[in-house]
C-alpha cells in the first residue's frame, strides 16, 4: 500500500511535464506520412507495374485501390482512438464502409468474370507472392503503428490490435497493386483481401503481448521514479 500511494505521490509531483497525447488524427497524418514513404520506396526498389498509368484510368481498379487505402487510414484512426479513455465506440466502425466498397468491388469483379467466361477464376492458380509481399509493404507501418500505440492506454488490446494489424495490412495491399501485376478478381479476394484478414486476426490473437497494462506501469514507474 505504502508503494502505491508513493507512486500517486510521484506521478502527482511529475504531472506538470507529462505531455498529452496528440488527438487520434494528427497521429493517423503522421502514422501516414511513415507509411507513404516507406511504400513508395519499396514500389521503387520492386518497379511499378507497366500498365499503371492505363490502370489510373480503369474504374474498377480505381475503385479496389483506394477502398484498401481508405480502410488502411480508417483503421488506423480507429486503433489510435482506442487508446484513448472516453473515446466513442462508434469509431471502431470507421474502416466498416471502406472495407465493404472493398469486399463488394472485388465480388462484382468475379461475378463480371463468371458472365463472360462461365467460370469465377479462370487460371486461377496458387499465388504464394502476395502474402510476403503484402508483408513486406507492410511491415515498417505496423512497426510504427504499434510503436505509436503503445504511446496510449491498452483498453481494448484485442481490438487495437486488430485494428492496427488491419491498418498496415490495407497499405501493404494498397502497395502490392501497384507493382504487382495480378488483377484476376478472384485471384486478389482470396489471394490479397485474404491475407488482409488472415494478418488482421493473427495481429488481434496476439494483441495483449503488445498492448497490457503491466507494460503501461512499467512506463510509468519509470516516469515517477526519474522526478
Amino acid at each position: 500500500m505504502m508503494e502505491t500511494d508513493r507512486l500517486i505521490e510521484r506521478l502527482a509531483e511529475a504531472s506538470g511535464s507529462v505531455r498529452p497525447l496528440a488527438r487520434p488524427w494528427r497521429r493517423t497524418a503522421i502514422w501516414l506520412a511513415v507509411a507513404a514513404a516507406y511504400v513508395a520506396l519499396v514500389v521503387l526498389v520492386m518497379t511499378p507495374r507497366s500498365d499503371l498509368a492505363e490502370k489510373f484510368v480503369d474504374a474498377r481498379f480505381m475503385v479496389e485501390l483506394l477502398s484498401a487505402l481508405a480502410t488502411g487510414i480508417g483503421a488506423g484512426y480507429a486503433a489510435f482512438a482506442t487508446t484513448i479513455p472516453g473515446y466513442d465506440r462508434r469509431v471502431v466502425l470507421l474502416p466498416v464502409l471502406p472495407l465493404s466498397i472493398w469486399l463488394m468491388s472485388l465480388g462484382q469483379g468475379c461475378l463480371s468474370s463468371f458472365a463472360q467466361t462461365g467460370s469465377f477464376g479462370p487460371g486461377f492458380k496458387i499465388d504464394l507472392f502476395c502474402f510476403p509481399a503484402i508483408v513486406l509493404v507492410g511491415i515498417i507501418p505496423a512497426v510504427a503503428i504499434v510503436i505509436m500505440l503503445r504511446r496510449g492506454a491498452p483498453l481494448v488490446p484485442y481490438l487495437t490490435a486488430a485494428l492496427g494489424g488491419l491498418a498496415a495490412a490495407g497499405i501493404g495491399s494498397f502497395g502490392l497493386r501497384l507493382f504487382h501485376t495480378q488483377d484476376a478478381s478472384l485471384m486478389i479476394l482470396v489471394w490479397q483481401f485474404g491475407t488482409v484478414m488472415v494478418l488482421t486476426c493473427l495481429a488481434g490473437a496476439v494483441g495483449r503481448r503488445f498492448f497490457n497494462w503491466p507494460a503501461v506501469l512499467r512506463g510509468t514507474r519509470r516516469i515517477a521514479g526519474q522526478s
